[in-house]
């Protein structure tokens, strides 16, 4: 950025010496008076400029701060989006061995790496988002159909097919839900 201090103090000097040739070997203190006026506002101007460009400067700062930090804190976005369909998989896999019966060791540690997901998940900031029995909230929450539900109030989700993720405050994947429309009648 120039100097606007030197080019400033150039430009008044200029200007001084181009009134210095044109006036009369004698000024009058009413001219004396007019020209210091005028180089004072001309002051009042570019002190002003420079206070904007400064002030300019120090929002262009911030606006960048915010974005780096933007940036880093959501730079886990597109590994945890791949990882999101391997975690369902896995749920998918305990949930038909359970109702197959099929329930032992392997089981066992399949739940296993599904709560280490979701401990190195929650450690970069992504959780889990609560869905079933909640009240239906349509930004953390896809609903798929209604049904009725002895369970569960009209207006909330009583069926979770697909779990849902936030990384911080952000919505990565809503949950995928049933909300019931209350008890049958």
């Amino acid at each position: 950025m120039p100097d606007h201090n030197t080019a400033n103090d150039a430009a008044l000097e200029a200007a001084f010496a181009a009134e210095e040739k044109s006036r009369s070997p004698e000024p009058s203190a009413e001219d004396a008076d007019a020209r210091l006026a005028q180089l004072e506002g001309e002051l009042r101007r570019t002190q002003n400029e420079v206070l904007k460009g400064q002030a300019e400067f120090e929002n262009f700062r911030k606006r960048m701060r915010r974005e780096m930090e933007e940036e880093s804190r959501y730079a886990a976005l597109p590994l945890i989006s791949e990882l999101l369909p391997v975690i369902d998989n896995l749920e998918r896999a305990t949930q038909a061995a359970e109702q197959t019966g099929n329930a032992g060791p392997l089981l066992d540690g399949v739940h296993m790496v599904i709560a280490q997901f979701g401990a190195a998940l929650a450690k970069s900031g992504c959780q889990k988002i609560e869905a079933l029995g909640q009240e239906f909230d349509p930004h953390v929450h896809m609903a798929l159909r209604q049904e009725p539900s002895a369970e569960h109030a009209a207006g909330h989700v009583c069926r979770v097919l697909q779990s849902g993720y936030k990384l911080h405050d952000r919505v990565i994947r809503p949950a995928q839900v049933f909300v019931s429309t209350g008890p049958q009648i």
